[in-house]
């Protein structure tokens, strides 16, 4: 018997999880069983409530808000241990039309994917501002690089996972998962697709976009660390290398000043030179440091995907 659950994260819902629900589907084709799962994040509204009203089969709840990316991970965990085999992502916002859940679990039940993520009309969509659509743009260049993927439209977070590759993602993050999961399953060998979707027209405010300057910051934050978590050996030691070179850049200088014979005037060159080459090393050191630690998170994955399995 093939489980297909669909789950929601929800913080405060109450006034468009209804909607959301109403547009699911109870049947998909390929699959025996279709359940919806709820995950409460601390609700302080009739969230809960809307839900059971609406049919919903599971609900996870928190008793405080933990945020978007602990909901989405409880989500996973929770349809791993209903034998889900199938497990889709979406909003309770009703951002994307349920419609299309049949196109984005075909490659799975296809065999051609482990991971499908859902590519908006990023470019039409009206109610994204300019800066937010040049954003998520940039987003998904970052997660192509870093990812190895070719994921088009990386922030969306209607997407499928096969029971396999729920079980193998771990997520760090507190803001999103959307750009860190795709970055793991990539650097895991996972075979990640796209599939184009429709979107609905905006309901409420985004939750993660309370205003553009702190969107600006929380993205390029998270773009930074995910070069820090992923990319650790490149990241330090891109960092060190410059400042190396700019320590031995000024040594040199200080060194012709003093066969010109006029070295004692610059000895504040010699001074941030030694700075600099010290400081540079010792980064180009923590590149090591850093990459041996994400060896061993690798291994530590590895044990927690093969405890999943076994339970």
């Amino acid at each position: 018997m093939k489980k297909l659950i669909i789950q929601m994260p929800c913080y405060n819902e109450a006034g468009t999880l209804a909607l959301a629900l109403k547009e699911l589907p109870r049947s998909v084709p390929g699959f025996d069983v279709v359940e919806w799962l709820v995950v409460n994040d601390g609700s302080t509204d009739d969230t809960v409530e809307i839900a059971r009203k609406c049919g919903v089969d599971h609900v996870v709840d928190f008793r405080r808000n933990r945020g978007l990316a602990r909901g989405f991970t409880a989500g996973l965990e929770a349809g791993i241990a209903l034998g889900a085999d199938v497990i889709v992502n979406t909003d309770a916002d009703n951002q994307y039309e349920a419609a299309d859940i049949p196109a984005l679990v075909a490659p799975i039940l296809e065999g051609r994917a482990d991971i499908v993520v859902g590519a908006r009309p990023i470019s039409g969509i009206r109610h994204f501002s300019p800066v937010k659509k040049a954003l998520q743009k940039l987003g998904s260049w970052v997660v192509r690089k870093v990812s190895r993927t070719d994921i088009p439209d990386a922030p969306s977070g209607f997407r499928a996972m096969s029971r396999d590759a729920a079980m193998r993602l771990n997520v760090y993050s507190d803001y999103t998962y959307t750009l860190e999961s795709i970055i793991q399953a990539g650097r895991m060998g996972m075979a990640i697709v796209s599939v184009p979707i429709h979107v609905n027209e905006d309901l409420r405010p985004s939750r993660l976009v309370r205003s553009i300057p702190s969107y600006i910051k929380r993205s390029i934050g998270t773009m930074i660390r995910i070069f820090v978590i992923y990319k650790p050996f490149a990241f330090f030691m891109g960092i060190g290398s410059f400042v190396f070179l700019a320590g031995l850049a000024l040594g040199v200088r200080y060194l012709v000043y003093l066969f010109g014979g006029s070295g004692g005037g610059h000895m504040q060159s010699l001074i941030l030179a030694s700075i600099l080459l010290v400081m540079g090393f010792q980064t180009m050191l923590t590149a090591f440091l850093a990459d041996l630690l994400a060896a061993n998170r690798k291994l530590l994955e590895d044990v927690k995907y093969s405890l999943r399995k076994k339970s």
